[in-house]
């Protein structure tokens, strides 16, 4: 069973942050670039071994775009090296540019693991639990319909984007709207999948579970059975150490640089993005 943890704190009045206790990093190409590098038979022969069933369509899906997300990935790291002041690297200053006002929220949901089955909510003593929750939902809705919206447009783009390939130059426009068309999915499942874990209704609850929990559920409801598919997949948990290193500087309004540092080192954050949340101009 795979378990998240949010910590969920506010950063200047009614602004808060929300940030998964694990900072996940892209892979990165160590050595020559050979190293666990997929080639494009690989992720033929793997596509060719995935059954065709509904699962088996999905799982294709996701073959394809981790394959492309890792080759963008590659080309990103090139451009990072190249020699300052060449055209590469001012794409990869733009691009680094444009990086920087993504919206936190969508970090937020991008880090939700899609095969998520419980979530720990970690939140100063102070704050109402409920507001929490509520809090998470509204973001998770709204992320939902954002995320689908631009996924769909940044899709319709692509088309155009490719006619810049004949200009002798990279095609930012194309690697952009790529790599924003796969960040919205990533986002939308985020989305899905809190929409999910933080609901009231039990009945979405049932379809968290992972795939081998929902066949022995099914099998124990069939043989008279209880069903614990309608197990609460969130945990909300008051603290009393966070309390007490944010109302430290409560009456200041924004939280300093060295208290966002503290947090981090003490729930294992990534400070980058905390900072974000404070700093963002929504």
């Amino acid at each position: 069973m795979k378990t998240s943890r949010f910590v969920v704190f506010p950063v200047e009045g009614r602004r808060w942050s929300f940030t998964t206790g694990t900072c996940t990093r892209p892979p990165t190409v160590t050595g020559t670039g050979q190293a666990n590098d997929p080639t494009f038979k690989e992720l033929w022969r793997s596509i060719s071994n995935t059954p065709s069933a509904d699962q088996g369509l999905s799982r294709k899906a996701e073959l394809i775009t981790d394959f492309v997300s890792h080759k963008m990935q590659q080309k990103w790291h090139a451009l990072e090296k190249a020699p300052v002041g060449s055209i590469r690297h001012r794409v990869y200053s733009l691009g680094h540019w444009l990086l920087d006002r993504v919206k936190p929220s969508e970090m937020f949901l991008k880090s939700i693991p899609k095969d998520t089955v419980k979530v720990e909510v970690v939140f100063p003593l102070s704050l109402n639990p409920r507001l929490v929750r509520r809090r998470l939902r509204c973001m998770a809705t709204s992320g939902a319909i954002y995320h689908r919206r631009y996924m769909y447009g940044s899709i319709a783009l692509l088309p155009f984007t490719a006619l810049f390939a004949v200009v002798p130059l990279p095609n930012v426009p194309l690697f952009w709207n790529l790599f924003r068309a796969h960040a919205h999915w990533r986002a939308l499942q985020g989305s899905e999948r809190l929409i999910l874990l933080v609901s009231d209704c039990s009945n979405s609850w049932s379809r968290i579970g992972a795939p081998n929990d929902k066949k022995r559920e099914t099998e124990n409801a069939s043989q008279g059975g209880s069903n614990m598919a309608g197990t609460c997949p969130w945990v909300l948990i008051p603290c009393r150490e966070l309390e007490n290193i944010v109302a430290s500087e409560a009456k200041n309004g924004a939280l300093s640089n060295s208290t966002i540092s503290i947090i981090c080192k003490t729930y294992n954050l990534d400070s980058s993005q905390v900072m974000k949340w404070r700093d963002c101009k929504f």
